[in-house]
């Protein structure tokens, strides 16, 4: 059953927050109420699957592993009227032109993804996604070292907090990386965080 109009969905927040369950518990729904569901995935991503998007928590829906984009759109059958696309930030940005194109055409695009990277800035193609988007939501996890609402994921090598320099793209899971609130997130050598020495007279 084709949609009256499409959408854009963006589910965003940091490691562990939830959001592939809750793009999973969307595309269920999306079954149930009986509409062509295709889901994707980066190829890069095969931490539980590779052809399945997996949460944190075991949760597991059968997906397409995808290079990019365009192939994206040659696997894409033409009578899908919800696509579902895990890891968004892994892709590059003509994800943004295929995805407004597929919600002209009447189909509901779900996307789940980093809203920053390891250092607390924007990922990828994410800050475009969010601005264009009929409809975000952004989950918190937990902080692990004080409990409060996390929005950053924390990155540690050997137990210690990576360097700003480090490498963007690690794909990994609590062996890596871990929920952290703004006051516990701790990016040696970020610029902005670094502190600033007195530029009193």
């Amino acid at each position: 059953m084709r949609h009256s109009h499409g959408l854009v969905e963006v589910i965003a927040g940091p490691m562990f927050s939830g959001k592939t369950e809750e793009l999973i518990r969307r595309l269920r729904r999306a079954i149930i109420a009986k509409q062509k569901v295709q889901v994707f995935k980066p190829r890069l991503d095969q931490r539980y699957s590779a052809t399945h998007v997996a949460s944190h928590n075991g949760d597991r829906f059968a997906a397409i592993p995808v290079a990019n984009a365009a192939e994206l759109l040659a696997r894409l059958e033409p009578d899908t009227t919800v696509v579902g696309i895990d890891e968004a930030q892994f892709f590059d940005a003509d994800l943004l032109t295929l995805v407004q194109r597929l919600a002209q055409r009447g189909v509901r695009v779900i996307l789940s993804g980093l809203d920053m990277d390891f250092r607390g800035e924007p990922f990828g193609i994410m800050p475009q996604l969010l601005a264009q988007a009929d409809r975000v939501d952004k989950l918190t996890a937990i902080c692990m070292v004080c409990g409060n609402p996390a929005t950053r994921s924390q990155r540690l090598l050997d137990g210690r907090p990576a360097h700003y320099n480090d490498p963007v793209v690690r794909v990994g899971a609590s062996e890596m990386y871990e929920p952290r609130c703004r006051a516990h997130h701790q990016v040696p050598g970020h610029p902005a965080l670094a502190p600033q020495e007195d530029e009193s007279p």
